[in-house]
């Protein structure tokens, strides 16, 4: 570690001058005039924002408030090892084509132009990726693998930056923590929590990777037409949300109405049939998609039962063939059951005939009629489903 200020300066690319300005106005605070850790990773990210134009007013509040005291959770990880390589160098390493690792990198959801200086764990990275596409997957699927990977660890690792933020860091500030005995007590929690990242995610990968290997044995292969398309499955779809979500928001305020959310999508989780999965939600609506239409309508009436307190969900389903892509489905059967639960009101189930034509018979369907719905040019025939 550097222990001068001539030394920090240099290896922060800024003037002696520039650094004593900033440790003489607080903004790089010392610890009994020594450069801790804590205070190199404060003062690199000075430099940082610097560099990016934010004014040394804004960033003597944000020291003083200990707002940068995040920065010091960046000498958690390894330096990026070894010569750099440009991208014809590491296809050389690889033996993949340039333009092949390009698509790869923007489908992981990298920055493009990183991948133009590559370290040693990036090269390891594409040579992991190559053995995946020597094994035999084919390049449509294994993209669309990359694709699904880079979006969903990059929900996470920005979950974790934020859940962090906000209920570690944040009570901190609040309790006017000394910065650098909070930037220590920060880095030291995160030591102890980052080691255990990777076997969590490898062990909830491997369950959820068992569970759906069991359902498309049981289901997802009968669920295929034997005339799809490559890349079309039929299923059952889902979409549920809170009639009135809007004005609960207006009447309770944002965090009591998330509550409320939050508590909704959590019952839709725990009570699904084992076939079906939330595939995503946005807001408070939850897109649900199953391959056993019957054992679906049968939650969507038993799920309605079970509400008891405004505002009340409401629920379209609909069957039909979709396209499956990066993990999310598409299409018009897609569509028309997101239609379909618009024109539901609280507490209702409302169904297309394809759903009606399987459910069981424990089941009562009351026609509404032929509905015109937005976007499609002929009318829906839709039943109100409930307990017979």
């Amino acid at each position: 570690m550097a222990d001068s200020l001539t030394d920090v300066a240099r290896a922060l690319s800024v003037s002696p001058a520039t650094l004593r300005r900033w440790v003489a106005e607080g903004i790089v605070p010392l610890s009994d005039g020594e450069w801790t850790p804590a205070a190199l990773a404060q003062a690199r990210i000075v430099a940082r924002m610097r560099a990016r134009g934010h004014s040394l007013a804004a960033l003597r509040g944000a020291a003083k408030e200990g707002r940068l005291a995040y920065g010091y959770l960046e000498d958690l990880f390894p330096e990026r090892g070894g010569a750099p390589r440009t991208l014809a160098e590491a296809a050389a390493e690889t033996g993949m084509e340039p333009e092949l690792i390009r698509r790869i990198w923007a489908a992981a959801g990298f920055p493009g132009a990183s991948v133009e200086t590559l370290s040693d764990d990036d090269v390891e990275l594409l040579r992991r990726f190559g053995s995946v596409l020597d094994a035999g997957l084919p390049l449509v699927a294994f993209l669309q693998i990359v694709r699904v990977y880079g979006q969903a660890l990059a929900q996470i690792a920005d979950a974790e930056v934020k859940l962090f933020h906000l209920y570690v860091h944040e009570p901190m500030i609040r309790d006017g923590s000394p910065v650098l005995e909070m930037a220590e007590e920060l880095s030291d929690l995160a030591s102890e929590l980052l080691p255990l990242t990777g076997p969590i995610m490898d062990s909830v990968h491997t369950r959820l990777l068992h569970h759906f290997l069991e359902q498309d044995v049981v289901g997802h292969l009968e669920a295929v037409t034997d005339d799809a398309a490559l890349g079309r499955l039929r299923v059952a779809i889902a979409f549920a949300d809170l009639a009135g979500y809007t004005r609960l928001t207006e009447e309770v305020g944002e965090e009591e109405a998330l509550s409320v959310v939050e508590h909704f999508v959590e019952q839709v989780t725990e009570t699904l049939p084992d076939d079906a999965r939330v595939v995503k939600t946005i807001g408070d609506e939850v897109m649900v998609v199953g391959t056993d239409l019957s054992a679906l309508v049968d939650w969507a009436v038993g799920f309605q039962k079970m509400q008891t307190e405004r505002p009340f969900p409401r629920i379209g389903l609909h069957a039909g063939s979709v396209l499956y892509r990066d993990g999310d489905y598409y299409g018009r059967a897609v569509n028309l059951a997101s239609r379909v639960a618009a024109r539901a009101t609280g507490g209702e189930v409302l169904v297309t005939a394809e759903v009606r034509a399987v459910a069981g018979r424990h089941l009562a369907f009351q026609p509404i009629g032929a509905v015109k719905l937005k976007g499609f040019d002929e009318a829906t025939a839709l039943f109100l489903a409930a307990p017979r």
